[in-house]
């Protein structure tokens, strides 16, 4: 450790919390946080005192995972800074109003828009494996929308959290944005309150009690869970790549991230070559040892520590790579443990190990590793397939999962401006890029009728039998069928001609010569250099 003095944790009263929420509630419907440009001064002095407070960041990391400086800066300083960039720059383009796509004519004349509100106030619950990440990730979003926000920093970092909360005071309007430290009951009494929106980052246990309640006030809520995430590996993958990247996703924070992969479901043929390259890379990646590299970190507290132990201990499979653990300094190195295939019920399999365990387990082809995925855990936050493209179409179309690397470990979720998110028991809604400002945006569909159009409009008011009033509502807005009682399309004779033949090379021409006139014809009538012959 340095000699970097840290702020203290300290837990929010549970008794200050319903008037901080009110404070904040106050403020929102003040119209503070509505312009553009009080939200961008926002996020940009945020991004000034996150640099401003580098030092003690790196530090906060190092003394609550032991963080690598590449890794804080990578996965949490860096990416930060550039979200609030992203953001920033594009802001005012994604608050603008929008005109939809597909409205019938008589409807145009209503100026329908959709407009961007904030939902007002919200609630973000970060976690503890990327906390900078994954707690100033989600409020960035939730400021460029207009909202005020409550941070709730896992308790489980308290010296990352403590910084969080110096930055925020430092830099936000505390009228707007608030920092509340704690854990059980403190987290209990913001659940009490009314949101706007509730955003949770963390296991699909606490997500329940979140969930649920929510839904006392109908409180809309963003769950970004976890899950059994499954890699493919089939016979015709590159082993050396398959195991340097599928050992990276696992490493990283020792294994510490919701979306790397918790087995490898790997080709029978191919499993003694894959043990043997994922040595291989192991020895690259940390030459003197995981325990001794100042690039691998440590599990975040010893609850977290014996439950990892814990599964390993009561697997049926064989430790063939790694096996140590040091509870004193909370170590526990990179293990690859070869299961039975018949070991479906393994304890490496049946719960998230969140820790740097990779389990292997034995296929005997490409429809039973599909099978086991699905079986394993149907809704995965990552499916990470690795093999031919014809192999990794058929993995992607077999399974479900929030997102997907192909040939790769997680990159799905490392591209800052890729909607990320779960779908089904690995969560709900998605964020980053604009993503996060649409996660926490309203939008609202707004029509403008003139008064020139009551006469129009007579259609819609009694009395209607016997005045023809329907035939005429329907003349208006009424869409015919472009298909048949046998659900096939319907062609009109004249598309029938520009189709007629498509598949010879006489054909196409034709086609091809009929398209390129209607084109001009077009194009002429956009410029008003022809007109349609109106019926009379």
């Amino acid at each position: 450790m340095t000699s970097i003095k840290l702020p203290e944790f300290r837990n929010t009263s549970v008794e200050e919390i319903p008037s901080i929420v009110s404070r904040l509630r106050k403020t929102f419907l003040s119209q503070k946080t509505r312009p553009a440009e009080f939200r961008i001064k926002q996020l940009r002095k945020l991004y000034w005192a996150i640099t401003d407070h580098e030092n003690e960041i790196l530090e906060a990391l190092a003394r609550d995972l032991r963080k690598s400086a590449f890794e804080s800066f990578t996965a949490e300083i860096n990416w930060t800074q550039n979200d609030i960039i992203f953001q920033t720059q594009n802001l005012e383009k994604w608050m603008k109003d929008e005109k939809p796509a597909d409205i019938a004519f008589t409807n145009k004349l209503l100026s329908p828009r959709i407009r961007k509100d904030p939902l007002g106030v919200v609630l973000v619950i970060g976690a503890f494996n990327f906390p900078f990440n994954l707690s100033f990730g989600p409020m960035i979003g939730a400021i460029a929308a207009g909202n005020t926000v409550v941070l709730k920093p896992s308790e489980q970092c308290p010296n990352c959290a403590a910084v969080m909360q110096k930055i925020m005071e430092s830099a936000l309007d505390l009228d707007c944005y608030v920092c509340v430290q704690g854990a059980i009951p403190e987290t209990s009494a913001l659940l009490e309150q009314r949101w706007d929106k509730i955003f949770f980052t963390g296991s699909e246990r606490t997500a329940k009690v979140v969930a649920q309640a929510a839904a006392k006030n109908l409180t809309p809520v963003a769950l970004e869970l976890g899950g059994r995430n499954p890699a493919i590996v089939t016979k015709k993958a590159d082993m050396r790549l398959a195991a340097r990247r599928l050992l990276w996703s696992k490493t990283m924070n020792a294994g510490q991230v919701c979306i790397s992969q918790n087995c490898i479901l790997a080709d029978k043929d191919v499993v003694p070559t894959l043990i043997k390259e994922l040595g291989a890379a192991l020895e690259e990646f940390f030459p003197q040892g995981a325990k001794s590299s100042a690039d691998f970190s440590r599990i975040v507290n010893e609850r977290s520590f014996d439950r990892i132990k814990t599964m390993l201990d009561n697997t049926k499979g064989r430790i063939v790579l790694g096996g140590t653990m040091d509870r004193a300094s909370l170590f526990i190195e990179p293990t690859v443990v070869l299961l039975s295939n018949k070991d479906k019920d393994d304890s490496l399999l049946v719960e998230e190990s969140f820790g740097p365990l990779i389990p292997i387990l034995p296929v005997e082809d490409l429809d039973q590793a599909i099978a086991l995925a699905n079986e394993l855990h149907e809704t995965p936050l990552g499916v990470y397939a690795f093999g031919s493209k014809t192999e990794t179409d058929k993995i992607l179309t077999g399974t479900r999962s929030g997102g997907a690397s192909v040939n790769d470990g997680f990159f799905h979720g490392i591209i800052p401006n890729l909607p990320f998110g779960g779908v089904g028991d690995s969560g709900t809604g998605a964020y980053r890029g604009k993503a996060s400002f649409d996660c926490f945006t309203h939008h609202r569909s707004i029509t403008y009728t003139p008064s020139w159009m009551e006469s129009l409009l007579a259609v819609r008011y009694p009395p209607f039998a016997g005045t023809g009033k329907l035939e005429q509502f329907n003349k208006m807005g009424l869409l015919r069928p472009d298909f048949d009682r046998a659900g096939n399309r319907k062609i009109g004779l004249f598309w029938y001609l520009i189709t007629l033949g498509s598949g010879s090379l006489l054909g196409g021409a034709v086609r091809a010569v009929l398209l390129a006139s209607l084109s001009v014809l077009a194009k002429a009538y956009q410029d008003g250099k022809i007109a349609l012959p109106v019926k009379r």
